[in-house]
């Protein structure tokens, strides 16, 4: 299948040559009060993020309720010491609020899609219409459920936490070959949160070139420091935890942003992105307008017709409308053409 530089999410174009697709993944920070919910889409509108994440399932769809020891998460998070079926009950979203979030930024004109952790969440969503899937990390190995979300033809967001390449290309081959190759990849780093010394950010350019498609980052870093870095290695796509407050306690409040940090991400993205700019070994129109002030050669004393140049009469100096200082040494022991006033810039005609 022919592989493609740009993903089109509702009108929005995401691929190399286009702004970079910010997304606020609301995760758990509802804290299961829906006008929490509502809030946290109107502030992500209001900053200016290009689209709101859920994450739609259940405790029964993820897990079982055991307590067994397979089922005690590890070191390594801030849930260490958590049962999965707990964890889960606390952060999911109830179903039927989504639908009536979806109607919410469709009327104030913000993109929301989904992560689906089964195949009755698929179902589910495409009932909503959600215009693009994400798939999570933890789900990049069930090639099940990303086949039935790939045969949705719409296009697919895909962290690559924990990853091996060959399993990041069996992802990938499984959604191609479903006729779907609407892909973006994201560099991610599954820690909660992420320590920047782990995120190895240089393999997003890597993961571009293997696989041609966009590549973004799913970042669980504190601060922005991370996402920003990231837009000089080319990502065209930036997933970041939302939350209205960090006082608000929830499972994913610790690593998320408040709107004013995210606010000044996205500000500071623009930024990074403008600066990045183009090959370039010309002035630009705000050099120009100083080039004269770079050095040249001028007469710094009086000198009469014939007199010899020397270092006591010529100078490289600022600004720059006499000769290159490179010709310093070829003036040197030749004469004066005309009598010659200190501050004149150094020309050819002026030389003997």
């Amino acid at each position: 299948m022919k592989k493609i530089d740009v993903v089109d999410i509702n009108g929005r174009r995401i691929g190399p040559d286009e702004p970079v697709y910010i997304v606020a993944e609301m995760s758990a920070n509802h804290n299961q009060n829906f006008e929490n919910a509502l809030n946290i889409i109107s502030a992500a509108k209001k900053i200016g993020a290009d689209a709101i994440k859920l994450q739609t399932y259940s405790p029964e769809t993820i897990t079982i309720d055991s307590h067994n020891k397979y089922f005690q998460i590890g070191s390594g998070t801030i849930w260490e010491g958590c049962n999965l079926y707990s964890l889960y009950k606390e952060a999911y979203m109830p179903w039927e609020w989504q639908p009536k979030l979806k109607e919410k930024a469709d009327e104030i004109g913000i993109t929301i899609f989904s992560s689906p952790f089964d195949h009755s969440a698929v179902d589910f969503l495409e009932d909503m219409d959600v215009p693009a899937y994400k798939i999570a990390s933890f789900e990049i190995v069930d090639i099940p459920l990303i086949r039935k979300i790939a045969q949705t033809g719409k296009p697919i967001i895909m962290s690559t936490g924990m990853a091996t390449l060959a399993e990041i290309d069996e992802a990938v081959s499984a959604i191609q070959k479903e006729g779907n190759d609407q892909i973006v990849l994201l560099k991610c780093t599954s820690a909660y949160p992420a320590p920047p010394e782990e995120m190895n950010l240089n393999t997003i350019p890597h993961l571009a070139k293997t696989f041609g498609l966009p590549v973004g980052l799913s970042d669980h870093t504190t601060g922005i420091a991370v996402p920003v870095t990231s837009v000089a290695l080319g990502i065209s796509f930036i997933e970041k935890h939302f939350t209205l407050s960090r006082d608000i306690p929830g499972p994913d409040s610790t690593f998320s942003l408040e709107p004013h940090e995210f606010s000044t991400m996205i500000e500071s993205i623009r930024v990074a992105e403008k600066a990045l700019g183009q090959i370039n070994y010309k002035a630009t129109e705000n050099e120009k307008n100083l080039s004269t002030y770079r050095r040249s050669l001028f007469i710094v004393n009086d000198m009469e017709k014939g007199e010899i140049f020397n270092k006591l009469n010529i100078k490289s100096i600022r600004p720059g409308n006499g000769l290159p200082p490179k010709y310093l040494n070829f003036v040197l022991g030749r004469k004066a053409a005309k009598d010659l006033k200190k501050g004149t810039p150094l020309e050819w005609n002026l030389i003997s």
